[in-house]
């Protein structure tokens, strides 16, 4: 699907600066002709980490969000319209 819509998926990490650090990292970058959505997708086995945050500061992209505990429920995300979803403003 994402040849036929032309959309380039990714995966965004920056190395920690310190080893008391973790590293920063962001599971899906969607590339949508330059727009860019950030997706983060949570278990619940961890909190939230700094990925996202440092993503949306750095890039600005269109959208961010969050799929899984305390975001959109994995089963309402599986079952939407992706291409709707990625062309929200």
């Amino acid at each position: 699907m994402t040849e036929e819509l032309d959309y380039k998926v990714y995966y965004w990490r920056e190395p920690s600066r310190s080893k008391d650090e973790s590293d920063k990292e962001v599971d899906f970058i969607i590339d949508n002709d330059g727009e860019l959505t950030a997706i983060e997708v949570k278990s619940g086995r961890r909190g939230m980490n700094s990925g996202l945050p440092a993503f949306v500061e750095a890039f600005h992209p269109k959208q961010a969000f969050i799929v899984g505990t305390g975001g959109v429920s994995l089963e309402d995300f599986l079952s939407c319209d992706i291409e709707s979803l990625l062309n929200q403003e």
